[in-house]
């Protein structure tokens, strides 16, 4: 299959002979053949000029959910994997959140096999224990052999500290990344939203932002003592970013992320009681959100993800004390992000990541396989539910203004727009 795309921007900071330059690109059999002002194309070749068209390495996203298995009502992977092709992604990390849950080889070769021959590319977490049930350790090295890229029990806790400790000596065996999500239950309690005003007002249960710290500054304090990398997904609050940046100035081998609608909203949008707006961790304060948007910049946090949750329509029109947490990111993650940074710094964003999970970092050069995101930057719309290409419909940000739009991605020889 020959492609050409005509008269492209190409947005690539670490390329400055290309960067921000208009050029024609030539792709052959899923190969960039040729960069040049002007190409002729060969017959048979599909011929791309959309208005303002701007192309980048493909994009990454290091926090997704779908469904299957168990959960297909929410998401399939065929679907979820369409999505995330029509929103930009070349590969996604999928999260261990399924029924069951992968917390062994043969469930991380399912995942793959399911992906095998899609544009975007799987790379799915196994479980960190036996059934996400926090008790005992999965099996991380066969999981690793088998294609697993780290390991998490979503959104679930460490409570043992032991166990991180021996989860954390264990994978440097065979440099495994470990994931901690950042809450302490006993603090959080039944909490729904952000302790502060807003809830008091509302009536709702809090979370204070003591349970993320506390949790944080608890796995810090055992990452230095036992070594091996350590993951902290989805921050949310000022003071974790203190603590995360301190630990990097000890030489801890730490990293972070941090979800796009925590940078964007804040608790003052639950008024409406809207359960689209519940999300774990919960929606902060406009202080945090600056802090969470500095320390993306100064990289503190190391990249922002989508946290792509789809959840079916029976478990979100509840009372929002009994709805599910968590809203879809992947369609609006570049309408959103580009809203907050300049272009520039939203397709470095964008496009970083992968070496933290072991993947190959996709280039612009002639020779080099195509892996590449078609976008215009400026164009403006109002996300509506048709835009909406996931299964389920949870999204925070219908209605909302986006700043840039997606045209599809370039990748596994495939085309999707």
């Amino acid at each position: 299959m020959n492609i050409l795309l005509k008269n492209t921007t190409i947005v690539d900071s670490s390329n400055k002979r290309l960067h921000l330059k208009k050029r024609d690109m030539l792709i052959k059999n899923g190969v960039i053949d040729k960069i040049a002002s002007k190409i002729t194309p060969p017959s048979r070749t599909k011929i791309i000029d959309h208005k303002n068209l701007h192309v980048s390495a493909g994009w990454f996203d290091s926090s997704v959910s779908f469904g299957e298995p168990g959960y297909e009502e929410r998401e399939t992977i065929e679907n979820g994997l369409k999505t995330a092709a029509k929103s930009g992604f070349t590969d996604i990390v999928l999260n261990a959140n399924t029924n069951p849950v992968p917390d062994s080889s043969s469930d991380i070769v399912f995942l793959k096999n399911a992906a095998k021959d899609s544009a975007t590319s799987l790379h799915p977490l196994g479980t960190l224990t036996l059934k996400g049930a926090g008790t005992d350790l999965a099996e991380l090295y066969d999981m690793k052999n088998a294609g697993a890229v780290g390991f998490y029990d979503f959104k679930s806790p460490i409570e043992n500290a032991n166990l991180l400790k021996i989860a954390l000596q264990y994978a440097q065996n065979f440099n495994g990344l470990v994931h901690s999500f950042p809450l302490d239950t006993k603090i959080a309690g039944r909490g729904v939203v952000n302790e502060g005003p807003v809830s008091t007002k509302l009536g709702l249960k809090g979370i204070p932002a003591l349970a993320e710290e506390l949790q944080i500054a608890r796995d810090l304090f055992i990452l230095e003592y036992a070594g091996g990398k350590l993951h902290i997904p989805t921050l949310s609050t000022s003071n974790a970013v203190k603590l995360v940046s301190e630990a990097k100035k000890k030489g801890l081998d730490v990293s972070c992320s941090v979800a796009i609608h925590n940078l964007f909203a804040t608790d003052d949008v639950l008024e409406e009681y809207d359960s689209n707006f519940k999300v774990m961790p919960p929606l902060r304060t406009k202080k945090d959100a600056k802090a969470l948007i500095k320390g993306l910049k100064e990289g503190v946090i190391d990249f922002v993800c989508s946290d792509h949750t789809p959840i079916n329509i029976e478990e979100k029109r509840v009372e929002f004390d009994n709805a599910s947490p968590g809203s879809l990111g992947l369609e609006t993650f570049f309408g959103i992000l580009n809203q907050i940074f300049e272009l520039e710094t939203a397709i470095s964003l964008l496009t970083k990541g992968r070496a933290r999970y072991q993947l190959e970092t996709p280039s612009i050069k002639e020779g080099e396989k195509a892996c590449l995101t078609l976008f215009d930057p400026m164009a403006e719309y109002t996300f509506v539910k048709k835009d909406i290409v996931s299964t389920s419909k949870n999204s925070m940000f219908l209605e909302r203004t986006m700043k840039g739009r997606v045209f599809g991605v370039i990748c596994n020889n495939q085309i999707v727009n």
